[in-house]
């Protein structure tokens, strides 16, 4: 079984939500969530704000980033293990790699409009 960490904005509506579904998901307890935002100084691996900036997650002693973060904790979960193992070809990689950066663009309006919706 696969040593995996996987960091995340606790004060992020968007966050908050897809890491619950996440935890939902992962039955096996295979996945350590760590709330970057609350965690003291040695539970996260780099500096705070750019823990934040990104999704990051740590498998098997390899610090992730971005997209390659993503299929990792996809990998932990069995209904989202084979897009996580079709993210190990490259080319797949890159592609969610372009998504997720588009993303991160438009993050923070999601971000003003989920906590509208849904003020914590």
């Amino acid at each position: 079984m696969t040593d995996l960490t996987v960091w995340h904005d606790g004060d992020c509506p968007l966050c908050r939500a897809e890491i619950a579904l996440m935890r939902r998901l992962d039955r096996r307890g295979a996945i350590r969530f760590v709330d970057a935002t609350s965690a003291g100084g040695d539970a996260c691996p780099l500096d705070r704000r750019a823990l934040l900036a990104r999704f990051h997650a740590r498998e098997d002693g390899q610090l992730l980033s971005g997209a390659a973060a993503f299929a990792a904790m996809w990998r932990a979960i069995p209904l989202l293990r084979p897009v996580g193992l079709l993210a190990r070809a490259p080319i797949v990689l890159r592609i969610l790699e372009r998504a997720y950066t588009g993303f991160l663009r438009i993050r923070p309006a999601l971000q003003r409009m989920a906590r509208r919706v849904a003020p914590s």
